[in-house]
């Protein structure tokens, strides 16, 4: 579909196999954006089996008329699919926003906005209650309706000496293997991380191929990456971690998480014992820990562990507010009716918001509010990674004491999410 806007630009919206003609100049236009190298033949295929595979919608604008080139690399991109998130009572489905560029020719012109726009209102229109992506920049979305709602952490572990587990190992047993022999248990693990975790997205095809090794979208065949396996006492998996050494520093050596995902505690503190052992190494950095992190509670000397950053991982957008937030779980028993402005108007109104027993109903009122807040704070509440009580401190809820401390102890509930799903 095309439709001819903005002043000179065409925005188009199409799937891979609709308009071939016009998929390099997305490529290269995509590449551009994040500062990659120009794409190769073979990058093209593993990110068009990503597209076929998560049935990925693309849009872009191009030039009409550009004064010079030929105009097959477009001013912007962006792309969306469909997939799943657990909000903490099961999965639900959500729709997934991701390489989102526009030139630095042709900024401030309501490109982005006219791309998100018509994304959302697809979405709205099949039904999606929920839209998330991952930012770059926080400053963006907000306007859009979207709030940062879960969280990561950055942590150097010191695995020499210091590293001593309180408690023995598990009675499991670790299994290293080559990535790709790995791959089914990797996969197995994550269907059931993102079964039972709060927060997680089911992840699109393109992890397969980086973590078995077999191209990874910023140097190619990946050559160094190893996987280990945690299995039960029962010979099931239950955990892995991929990782790779790191550069090699005036003598210090580190290791380099890639991934780790398990489904015990066992599992996580087992799979940090053999990182500590792994020889050649001082010192283990994983950049998507969570930051309920067990294992400095896990350490006899908890300094071990030293966070260098925490940042959002994962931004919420609530699309239709009964559907979305009766799939949550709640905490107190409590009655509040709820205000949401929201310029896109998506998720706008006056909704009296019901709870008992850890589950919410949700009508539309014309009550006096007593609670008001705008649709990106409510994505920030959506999943549980945020107290109320922090944004009303912020200035970003608002309302009668009462009502906001009801809401307070209505929405704030456990565990806190964890999202290991990059797009």
């Amino acid at each position: 579909m095309s439709e001819p806007t903005h002043s000179g630009l065409t925005h188009v919206t199409f799937r891979p196999a609709e308009q071939a003609e016009r998929l390099e100049g997305w490529y290269e236009a995509h590449a551009r954006g994040f500062h990659q190298g120009r794409t190769t033949e073979q990058a093209r295929q593993y990110f068009r089996d990503h597209l076929e595979a998560d049935e990925v919608v693309l849009r872009g604008f191009w030039q009409e008329a550009p004064a010079l080139g030929s105009g097959k690399i477009p001013v912007a991109t962006y792309s969306s699919y469909d997939k799943t998130i657990n909000t903490g009572r099961g999965l639900q489905a959500v729709r997934m926003v991701s390489d989102v560029t526009v030139s630095p020719t042709h900024r401030r012109r309501g490109l982005l906005r006219a791309m998100m726009t018509a994304d959302l209102r697809d979405a709205v229109d099949r039904g999606v209650p929920l839209a998330v992506l991952t930012a770059s920049e926080g400053s963006i979305y907000g306007r859009f309706g979207f709030g940062a709602a879960t969280f990561q952490q950055r942590i150097t572990v010191d695995t020499g000496p210091r590293f001593a587990l309180r408690a023995p190992a598990d009675d499991g047993s670790v299994e290293l293997l080559e990535p790709a022999e790995a791959w089914p248990s990797v996969a197995a693990v994550f269907k059931r991380f993102h079964e039972s975790t709060r927060g997680s997205v089911a992840r699109p095809q393109f992890y397969e191929p980086i973590l078995t090794g077999a191209y990874d979208f910023e140097s190619g065949l990946d050559e160094k990456l190893r996987t280990a396996v945690h299995l039960d006492s029962a010979g099931t998996p239950d955990g892995y971690v991929a990782y790779r050494p790191g550069p090699r520093q005036d003598g210090h050596r580190t290791l380099k998480v890639s991934d780790l995902v398990t489904v015990t505690p066992a599992a996580h503190l087992r799979l940090w014992r053999f990182l500590a052992d792994v020889d050649l190494s001082d010192t283990v950095e994983w950049d998507h820990a969570p930051v309920a992190d067990p294992l400095p509670w896990a350490l006899v000397e908890p300094f071990a562990v030293r966070v260098t950053r925490q940042y959002d991982a994962l931004w919420v957008r609530v699309l239709d507010v009964p559907a979305a937030l009766t799939a949550r779980p709640w905490g107190h028993d409590g009655d509040v009716v709820l205000e949401v402005a929201d310029p896109l108007g998506h998720a706008a109104g006056r909704f009296r918001v019901v709870t008992r027993n850890g589950t919410a109903e949700l009508t539309r009122t014309d009550a006096d509010p007593d609670v008001l807040l705008d649709a990106d704070t409510l994505g920030a509440l959506h999943l549980g990674g945020v107290a109320a009580d922090v944004l009303r401190r912020a200035g970003r809820l608002a309302g009668t004491d009462e009502g906001l401390a009801s809401w307070a102890a209505m929405v704030d509930t456990g565990p806190a999410p964890y999202c290991l799903t990059g797009f």
